[in-house]
This record gives structure tokens, sequence and C-alpha cells, in this order.
């Protein structure tokens, strides 16, 4: 049985359309060189001017192009990024975790207002490595930049970010494990799934339709996945943390951290929610600027839905 994850917050923010999405898309690439300079310098706090100047744009362009892209100012985002914000978010961030590793599966950790559903791959499957399985993919706009969605009958089964434009080289990696199956591009397929994913429910009421996820990997891989899928908006956990929560210690940190860093499922499964325990941003599969963006975006997102 599709294991489902929900949360019965109404906090929704109007679904942005196409054209805007693919406007933050490109806005996020205009300030794709400001985020890998805060994502090195942002526990120095350093001042607008310098951070526009390393952009290479004015200090009015960065700004008014920033606060279009995230919606806040280049100065409050920077609040959110900072050391001792992060520390802050561990910190609180705790109980509600366990919390919502007590009570399983229908704990708080909800992604942008979806309904989550999941199912794991039978191991017979995973050894088939796709064979008998068509993947739709398409490469859509995201408010982080360019993405590559893969989908099956069954569900989402890869999300990745497009970088540096290398769409060949983001299908290679994500096709990685799915040798045997058959992919097919198909953008109309795909699309109205990324723009669930990346949308929210309008301000009628309605809740968003169920995404469902189909993930390939070890019963381990898995089990840490579910985990992450438990880790809500606005919250932050360590991989220590998670380790306690799915009772491992010591060494197990390791096989975890390994086992996000697998994670295919890019923003859907939250592995840019698992930072150090000291409060370090640390890496990310597709760019530690790119896992900084999404961090400072989700808590503006957060506050505002907290402020409305």
């Amino acid at each position: 049985m599709p294991k489902q994850l929900e949360n019965d917050d109404t906090s929704e923010l109007r679904a942005p359309t196409v054209q805007e999405l693919g406007a933050r898309s490109r806005d996020y690439a205009r300030v794709a060189k400001a985020l890998a300079y805060l994502a090195e310098n942002y526990t120095t706090q350093p001042e607008l001017t310098e951070i526009a100047e390393h952009a290479g744009l004015s200090e009015y362009h960065f700004q008014r192009t920033f606060t279009h892209w995230v919606g806040i100012s280049p100065k409050r985002f920077l609040q959110y990024i900072t050391l001792a914000h992060a520390k802050e978010r561990l910190r609180q961030s705790t109980n509600l975790l366990d919390a919502a590793f007590e009570v399983g599966l229908s704990g708080p950790g909800r992604l942008h207002d979806l309904f989550i559903t999941w199912e794991a791959m039978s191991p017979g499957e995973y050894k088939q490595r796709g064979r008998g399985l068509t993947i739709d993919y398409g490469f859509h706009p995201s408010p982080f930049g360019e993405c590559l969605l893969m989908t099956t009958e069954r569900g989402v089964c890869g999300l990745a970010f497009v970088v540096d434009g290398q769409r060949e080289a983001a299908l290679d990696e994500l096709g990685a494990g799915w040798e045997h199956a058959r992919l097919r591009h198909d953008q109309r397929a795909t699309h109205t799934i990324a723009e669930r994913i990346f949308s929210r429910a309008g301000s009628s009421g309605r809740r968003t339709p169920t995404v469902r996820l189909l993930l390939r990997g070890t019963p381990f891989q898995v089990k840490v996945w579910e985990a992450l899928l438990r880790v809500p908006v606005g919250a932050l956990t360590s991989y220590e943390h998670l380790g306690r929560a799915l009772g491992y210690r010591g060494r197990g940190n390791q096989a975890i951290g390994q086992a996000v860093g697998s994670n295919a499922i890019a923003y859907l499964i939250p592995c840019h929610r698992v930072i150090r325990k000291s409060g370090l941003i640390g890496g990310y599969r597709w760019g530690p600027e790119r896992k900084l963006a999404i961090l400072g975006w989700e808590a503006a997102q957060t506050e505002h839905a907290v402020a409305t």
C-alpha cells in the first residue's frame, strides 16, 4: 500500500502560473552567482554592495531581481541563512521532529502543501533496473533553475536540477539504475506534474492533487528517505539527529549521510533540510548555492504563510 504524508495546515499561497515559474527560473539563473558567493561567505554577513558586485550587477538591479525571485530582500534572505539562525532552527526543530517520528508517517512533515504518497519498489523490481518500465521525462522551469523530471505510471521516480545547462549529464545521472527501462522524452506528460510540484493550491481552499513517488533503493536507503519526508518545511535536521531518530548511532551516521546523498528525487524528498550539527549548511548534490537558495526560499515562504 502506498504511504501518505499529510498536514492539516491550510495556509496557502496562490499558485504561480507557468509564465511566473519561468520568470522565477530565469531570475534564479541571474542571482546564481550571488548565491554561490553567499554559500561561501554567508557566515561573515557580506554587504549588499559586495554581493551585487560579485554577481556583476548594479546594486539596484540586483536588489530588484533578487526580490522578484524570492519575494524578500537580499538583506532579509541573508538573515535566514546565517549560522546563528541555522543553529536556532535546528534547536527549535528537534522536538517537532521527535514528535513526527514518534507518531510515524502521519506526522506533520509535508512539502509545499502537497499530499505526498510513496511506495518502494520490491527487491525483485530493484534488481531488474527498470526492465519493462516506461519512464517519461521532461525539462521544466522551477524557482531554483531548470529541472529534469522523470515519471512512471506509478509516480515520480526522479527529479534533478540541471547544472550549467548540461541536460544530457542530468539525464545520464538520473537514469542510472534504470538502464533497462524505456526512456521517452515527453514534455506534455511531465508538464502537469512539474506544475503541481512547484505550485501551491489556490485561495479557494481546494487541496493540491496527490503527488506520488516511486522509490528505487535499498531497504536502508528507503528508510532514510521516508524519514526525510517527515521533516516539515521550515525545519532543519542534522545527520546525527536523523540517525538517533532511526535508531542508529556512531558509524551509522556515515551510512545515513550516504543514503541522503543518493536521493534521486530532489526537493520532494527534502535532503536539503539536513545540515551539519554545527549549523553549517554543508554540501548538496546539485550545488551548495542551490541548497542555500532552497532553504532561504522555504524560510521566506513559511514566514509568509504564518503571517497570512
